[in-house]
């Protein structure tokens, strides 16, 4: 038996930050970077939230430490706050999420109600389960998986993500691609994941370059928006693959930007996903084939449909310019080399690796590494 559900309250469209207004003489505690401060973005929050008594923890950081979690719960401790609002991209959510979760562990604090509001279009992550941390000591990304970690309500405002720069517009929309795509083949998909997942590739393959190109198209911007959760929603119940295991190792070894390094690798593993025994082929690489030929491209048989999507793919990355390796990212092919050990240990332990649809040895992942940093 399988089970699907969506637990959290999506409000979406222009105007949609307007449902803050129903929260009344609370006290709220928003969780943003600094920037989210200082450009005017927790303004426009405040201001829906007239009758309540608010606070701000503006110390998030890329790739939120276990440190600063730390220091949000401290927060979230003093000011009593009963209400919690996410503010940002994945790293803001992702860091409120965890502060709510431990804080609510260790019986500090019982936060009622908690809002997700995402200023990028990429990590889904105001709808799912799952939270990133990172110890920057060891240079390890630790995903959290747990239901209560899901916000209840989120809020996607196409003003929001509005003056999103064009790079950071191309990264976190091609870290949604990567969420549909590994979701839509991953071995817990479902019909509904399927209709989620769809969804999404063809609203990204049609808006994400005219949001790319244009900023102030929100018509563009909504659609990427929605399809950024809507890739949530699928891989929230459906989980990920080898795709998300190898960039969290490159994350956390390289600092490289979470979208950037989804997208570096997604060629290769949808290769590898393609290459797979008769019996889990037929599903694996007719599915790539189903996508193809949803978004038009040539699909006449696997071999083609999954060449032609490898080739869209790359298209759009270079037309974003996007590197194929990390040389090309400032990263020295001999650094890679020296960690290549303790990536591929990382890869394969990680959570993602568990439901892709291929299984993957640590020979596969060396060699996917191999290409991204030729070091031969």
């Amino acid at each position: 038996m399988k089970e699907f559900s969506i637990s959290t309250n999506v409000f979406f469209g222009e105007n949609a930050l307007c449902r803050l207004e129903e929260i009344k003489e609370k006290s709220v505690l928003i969780v943003c970077d600094s920037f989210m401060e200082q450009s005017g973005a927790v303004d426009k929050i405040k201001k829906h939230l007239q009758s309540c008594q608010v606070f701000v923890f503006s110390r998030i950081v890329p790739d939120p430490p276990i440190e600063v979690v730390a220091e949000g719960i401290k927060c979230l401790v003093e000011c009593k706050a009963q209400v919690m609002i996410a503010l940002g991209g994945g790293s803001a959510i992702d860091a409120a999420k965890a502060i709510r979760e431990l804080s609510r562990q260790m019986n500090y604090v019982n936060v009622e109600e908690c809002f997700a509001i995402p200023t990028t279009s990429g990590t889904g992550s105001e709808v799912t389960k799952f939270s990133v941390i990172t110890n920057a000591q060891e240079g390890v990304k630790y995903p959290l998986v747990s239901q209560s970690l899901q916000p209840m309500v989120a809020i996607l405002d196409p003003e929001l993500v509005q003056t999103v720069p064009p790079a950071v517009t191309a990264d976190t929309g091609l870290d949604a691609l990567t969420h549909a795509l590994e979701a839509y083949v991953s071995t817990e998909a479902t019909d509904f994941t399927d209709a989620l997942a769809e969804k999404a590739v063809t609203l990204l393959m049609r808006f994400l370059p005219q949001a790319y190109k244009d900023g102030n198209d929100l018509i563009a911007r909504e659609k990427v928006h929605n399809a950024a959760c809507l890739a949530g929603m699928a891989f929230n119940t459906a989980g990920l693959g080898i795709c998300h295991s190898i960039a969290h190792a490159i994350g956390g070894k390289f600092h490289i930007s979470h979208g950037r390094s989804n997208a570096l690798v997604l060629p290769h593993v949808i290769a590898f996903n393609a290459r797979i025994e008769e019996s889990e082929k037929n599903r694996c690489a007719s599915k790539y084939q189903r996508m193809a030929k949803l978004i038009g491209l040539p699909y006449t048989n696997r071999t083609v449909a999954v060449g032609s999507l490898i080739r869209k793919i790359r298209e759009m990355e270079r037309a974003f310019g996007i590197p194929d390796t990390l040389k090309k990212m400032d990263v020295d092919p001999e650094a890679v080399k020296g960690l290549l050990p303790d990536m591929v240990k990382a890869a394969l332990a990680d959570t993602c690796t568990t439901t892709n649809p291929r299984k993957a040895k640590a020979g596969d992942i060396e060699e996917i590494l191999g290409k991204i940093a030729p070091f031969a």
